[in-house]
């Protein structure tokens, strides 16, 4: 928890503030017990003193109260605003650095968080965090002041009945230790149940036409019900435990309350000092069951502090290592790759193809065989297993992320569009003009459709709901072609496309000087004039070549061609 408290640094001006004025207000509030003891023991029953005088008297004692129960209460005030003030600034900038440092996590690291985890951390955890450095603002120290110097004035008024108000003390604070200490690894219980819940929110939202489609709705509903309810089964007892705290804490000094008015009988304190200490009392108590809740919400603060800590201390350091050069006639090289996202089951195996500048690769298979995973490897999302992969004769590891990146234009299989226009979709932020962004909608054969929608301001909606599966591909294509990267990537972008519209887009697309294309599909007709064509089956290559090289030597090829062409075989 120190590395999300250090983010308190850059504020602690503001904290100091409010922590003078909630020192001032405490301070002030500890004096009325006093100056009503003086008022009852000194004033009031003071035989000695006029009516006039004890009535100017009490008067005057009177609004010296009403003075320090208004700086207690501005005091407050000020310091709760200057609190919440310190803890947004502080959550916001957590936020950030948690959103940058997932944004810079590679593949792999995502993987092993979890989408919904880190999710789940960005938004309910920070969001416990933020409470817990309110509130410890607010209370934490309040409270402290509150019990200390109740105590020491008890002490300097009466050592026998502030020996029976400090006796309760200890009591209740071993109570909220030991409560606490056993409440900490059932919120992390809690917060996992939550990561659960955000996935399968997630999973329903993405999935929402599939599951209305196959009339799953009550299905969906009823295990999004079991998830719930295991969540706040473990809420429950979390609950459960914390809720003892305030009860025993109240008990114990309540029975020193009565204590104290026993004591006080017997030795025959004045009423106006048993008045006073049952007042601290009252103060004490309800400074202790504030700290016990304090300590409910830093038991919850403290476990979503250590899961945002653990994303905040990956190392996301790119390593970039000197390595051998491979062939620089060829633009992309792969030399026996080997990979595996598990470590078990190998995805890819003993991959080898050469393509040169500007010629066009297909690569075709079965789902699972490992089409994107090549994609994913070449781009170093993640790294090989073994062998190595060569852009323009160097190797992928030798390039920094942004170097390598920057060659690319890219339309992955279930990419996304933002709810934002047309041309902030295609240009994302790479600073394009109109005239650059106009000319790969026209290659994308999109022109028809952005011009019947309203143009280049037309707004999507989220996920792009409100255009159809082949306008998404379409916009999708114009992205990766925008900018003239010199490596275009497209995986199973035109699965949406009538035949049509795909024919017109490898026509447009032979035409483009200068780039080397990389294209992913299901189907021949897409790769067919492509210059090198790998067949994939399981992570391998069975076959690699040219079309017409291909339907001779590669048995699982000319099946897919025979089934999906039949005889024909005319050239596009």
């Amino acid at each position: 928890m120190t590395k999300t408290l250090r983010y308190l640094k850059p504020y602690r001006g503001t904290v100091a503030a409010g922590l003078v004025l909630k020192f001032i207000g405490a301070v002030a509030e500890l004096f009325l017990p006093l100056l009503l003891e003086y008022i009852i023991n000194d004033v009031a029953i003071n035989t000695e003193l006029s009516s006039e005088t004890r009535i100017r008297l009490i008067i005057y004692l009177g609004l010296i109260m009403l003075g320090c129960s208004l700086v207690a209460l501005l005091g407050n005030i000020f310091a709760n605003r200057l609190t919440v003030k310190s803890s947004g600034n502080m959550t916001h900038d957590l936020r950030y650095d948690l959103f940058s440092k997932t944004s810079y996590l590679n593949s792999k690291q995502v993987d092993e968080f979890g989408v919904p985890s880190l999710i789940s951390r960005l938004t309910s955890d920070s969001y416990y965090v933020n409470q817990m450095v309110a509130r410890t603002l607010r209370l934490g120290v309040r409270a402290p002041i509150l019990i200390l110097g109740g105590i020491i004035l008890a002490f300097w008024r009466d050592a026998v009945l502030a020996c029976v108000l400090l006796a309760c003390v200890p009591l209740v604070g071993l109570t909220i230790f030991f409560i606490t200490r056993k409440s900490v690894p059932v919120y992390f219980k809690v917060q996992h149940k939550q990561d659960d819940m955000v996935r399968d929110m997630q999973e329903n939202v993405t999935g929402v036409r599939v599951i209305k489609a196959l009339n799953k709705s009550e299905y969906e509903t009823e295990k999004f019900d079991d998830l719930v309810k295991e969540l706040a089964a473990e809420e429950f007892r979390a609950n459960k435990i914390m809720s003892i705290s305030n009860p025993l804490a109240t008990l114990i000094l309540n029975l020193g309350l009565v204590a104290v008015i026993v004591v006080g009988a017997v030795r025959g304190n004045m009423p106006g000092t048993v008045l006073a200490f049952l007042q601290y009392f009252v103060i004490i108590l309800n400074a202790m069951i504030a700290l016990s809740k304090i300590f409910v919400v830093i038991s919850r603060g403290s476990a979503s502090a250590a899961r945002i800590e653990k994303v905040l201390d990956t190392d996301v350091s790119e390593l970039i290592e000197d390595k051998p050069l491979g062939d620089e006639k060829y633009k992309i090289q792969f030399n026996n790759v080997s990979f595996s996202y598990n470590g078990v089951k190998e995805n890819l195996k003993n991959i080898n193809f050469a393509i040169k500048p500007g010629q066009m690769l297909g690569i075709i298979g079965a789902t699972g065989s490992g089409k994107s995973t090549i994609i994913n490897l070449m781009m170093r999302f993640y790294d090989v297993g073994g062998g190595a992969i060569f852009i323009d004769g160097k190797d992928v590891k030798s390039y920094s992320s942004k170097e390598l990146r920057r060659k690319f234009g890219v339309a992955f299989q279930n990419d996304f569009l933002m709810a934002a226009s047309i041309r902030e979709n295609i240009d994302y932020g790479r600073g394009l003009t109109d005239e650059e962004i106009n000319a790969a909608i026209d290659a994308a054969q999109a022109r028809e459709f952005v011009d019947s929608v309203g143009g280049l301001n037309y707004s999507l909606a989220q996920k792009a709901n409100n255009i159809s599966g082949g306008q998404k591909q379409r916009l999708l294509v114009a992205r990766a072609l925008a900018g003239s990267p010199e490596i275009v990537v497209l995986d199973d972008s035109s699965s949406a496309l009538d035949y049509g519209t795909d024919a017109a887009l490898r026509k447009a697309l032979s035409k483009i000087q200068g780039a080397t294309f990389v294209i992913v599909a299901q189907r021949i007709s897409s790769i067919k004039n492509a210059d090198h064509i790998l067949v994939l089956d399981d992570g391998e290559i069975i076959g690699q070549g040219t079309h017409d090289e291909l339907k001779v030597s590669c048995a699982e090829y000319a099946m897919i061609y025979s089934t999906q062409m039949g005889d024909e075989d005319g050239k596009i």
